[in-house]
């Protein structure tokens, strides 16, 4: 079994419910390739990205200023190549539309369950980043 990998990601959860943050986390935080960050708001998440290095991030559609969306469109325009997955009830074409064009990397339907989540993180880290051996360890 393979215990590590090579490459390190660190991760931002942006999600305005604190209870729902602490759900994600849970569900990633035995994964070693990970350093997990948690930001409350889109603002506070690109405040986060302008000072650590964040190569992926989960994003909630509906926050109080900025939207998931709106998030992603910001911190896209910082860097093109991060993946930005967006976590949301609300799964309308409209919002799926929306989400395409500001480059989401995928759309997820709250509650969410594990494997997806986990599978779609790797996914997106195999995508960007070229990191084969993060599948191994999920």
């Amino acid at each position: 079994m393979v215990t590590s990998t090579r490459h390190e990601f660190q991760l931002l959860i942006t999600d305005d419910n604190a209870a729902f943050r602490q759900v994600l986390r849970e569900v990633l935080e035995d994964r070693p390739f990970l350093i997990l960050h948690e930001a409350e708001s889109g603002e506070e998440a690109v405040d986060v990205v302008q000072r650590t290095r964040i190569d992926i991030v989960l994003l909630d559609m509906h926050m109080h200023v900025m939207t998931g969306i709106e998030t992603m469109r910001e911190l896209k325009r910082m860097d093109i190549t991060r993946p930005c997955i967006l976590i949301t009830s609300d799964t309308s074409d409209e919002v799926k539309r929306d989400a395409r064009e500001a480059q989401a990397f995928s759309v997820l339907k709250k509650p969410v369950p594990r494997r997806e989540l986990v599978d779609t993180v790797s996914d997106a880290l195999v995508a960007a980043y070229n990191a084969f051996d993060v599948k191994h360890l999920c």
